[in-house]
């Protein structure tokens, strides 16, 4: 294959990575988007086969470790649970971090092989630019590691917070710099594996801070530091589909980071200087009452069959839960009855980005009937009944109501401006954030306290006596 057909089949790929990203962006279209970047990756990936590979040998070493690889990943998209692919997620962006760092090693001792000069005697660009794609990538391996703990339950939601962590952090930082110039000017190893070392250390002291309601930005700021990773891998190798996939993913990463920001009221660098949780916020209301109104699935079934309207809240608990089946049942014996109904989403609800978006796509929950925050935040007040399946730190009224909590001004959804607020939840304690609800102990709120599962079941059961 001609470098000039290489090269044309590279910028396809890369085509159909953007038409992909762009079918990504709303669910409709979701599954034209994937179908796009498979095809893309195919593209890309056979490409490489036919023109980068140097023998026979190379050829089908590659072609093994592509069906070793390939055969891992379909086991695992089949046999994973919907609830558990924020972990999937936060796994994969720490096996792109470590390919990073193997590629760089594998270029530091075998120049030759990569065209970048020859050992003691690299070119100091290609000494830059595998210097950031290993810090890039040690730091997104050890990041994700330590995210995937917490998505999984293997480690503590809540932040954990080190005394002086952000001196260490600064300190490790101006390391890393100090170390990368010395590596560009000297070409040592044990430089280089000091840089790999730094890099991981931090990876861990830029997550573990960060609580379970800043999961989100995490999932989607480590999604970016996978694409830089790969776009550095991409410029070791002098692949062209790297370089403009990994630029993709790096820069939607970080406009969507932005966007989970922008949906908390928070700045990117407070996230990952600190984080939501362990906060303890002052008493919104010294005199607040804070009797809670208890209620059960019959009284819930009453309440909504005899609405006209009612506005479905999932949120982390539902997923959980693994409520979305029973939920889209529910949803389904309202409108035989002739209620309306919708969904509302927080863009931070859940443990990833369109966490709850790809729960109800799963129960096949129809598209036009789930609304984002800015959509349906203002027909709350004109709703019946608002059933609030596990979504906590998303419907407190502090963050609206209380300047000294710590998620005030954070957007919410108005569930309380609704003539009955049903909450579904296993207890009365704090969610992610760390902080009382206020919203439990409101007039027109109704608690339903057990199993979202459960508890929505037995509401379907109550609506067919």
């Amino acid at each position: 294959m001609s470098a000039n057909l290489a090269s044309f089949l590279y910028l396809v790929s890369g085509i159909l990575f953007i038409l992909a990203l762009r079918g990504l962006s709303h669910p409709t279209t979701s599954r034209q988007g994937n179908v796009y970047g498979m095809v893309g990756m195919a593209i890309a990936i056979g490409t490489t086969l036919l023109y980068a590979t140097p023998s026979f040998g190379g050829f089908v070493l590659i072609v093994v470790g592509l069906a070793i690889g390939g055969g891992i990943g379909a086991v695992i998209a089949k046999r994973i649970a919907m609830t558990a692919m924020p972990q999937l997620v936060a796994a994969f962006h720490s096996l792109v971090g470590l390919a990073a760092v193997m590629v760089a090693a594998a270029a530091l001792y075998a120049p030759e092989s990569f065209g970048i000069g020859t050992l003691g005697a690299i070119h100091a660009q290609a000494l830059v630019e595998m210097s950031l794609g290993v810090a890039i990538g040690a730091i997104t391996f050890t990041g994700s590691v330590i995210a995937f703990l917490k998505l999984d339950g293997r480690m503590s939601g809540k932040p954990i917070l080190l005394p002086m962590r952000h001196v260490v952090n600064a300190g490790l930082a101006i390391a890393l710099v100090v170390l990368i110039v010395l590596l560009v000017t000297t070409q040592s190893t044990t430089i280089f594996w000091l840089i790999v070392a730094a890099s991981l250390v931090l990876g861990v002291l830029i997550i573990i801070p960060i609580g379970g309601a800043d999961m989100p930005v995490v999932v989607s700021m480590l999604n970016s530091y996978s694409g830089w990773a790969a776009a550095g891998i991409g410029f070791t190798l002098g692949n062209l589909a790297l370089i403009i996939t990994g630029a993709l993913v790096g820069s939607s990463g970080a406009i969507l980071s932005y966007i989970m920001c922008k949906g908390m009221n928070r700045s990117f660098i407070s996230v990952i200087l600190g984080g939501f949780g362990g906060e303890t916020a002052a008493a919104a209301d010294d005199d607040m009452d804070r009797t809670v109104k208890q209620g059960s699935a019959d009284d819930a079934a009453y309440l909504m069959a005899n609405a006209q309207k009612v506005i479905i809240v999932p949120g982390y608990g539902m997923a959980v839960a693994q409520a979305q089946h029973a939920l889209r049942e529910l949803a389904d014996k309202l409108k035989e009855a002739g209620v309306e109904v919708k969904y509302a989403i927080h863009p931070v609800a859940g443990r990833m980005p369109g966490h709850m978006n790809v729960l109800l796509a799963e129960a096949q929950v129809p598209y036009d009937e789930v609304f984002e925050l800015e959509d349906i935040n203002s027909e709350f007040a004109q709703a019946d009944v608002a059933y609030v399946i596990g979504a906590n730190d998303v419907t407190n009224p502090a963050a609206r109501d209380d300047k000294s909590s710590p998620i005030y001004g954070m957007p919410i959804l108005d569930v309380d401006k609704a003539r009955t607020c049903l909450f579904v939840k296993r207890s009365l304690g704090s969610g992610y954030a760390g902080i009382d609800n206020t919203l439990f102990y409101k007039d027109g709120t109704m608690m339903l306290l057990g199993d979202a599962k459960k508890m929505t079941e037995d509401i379907v059961k109550a609506m067919d006596h």
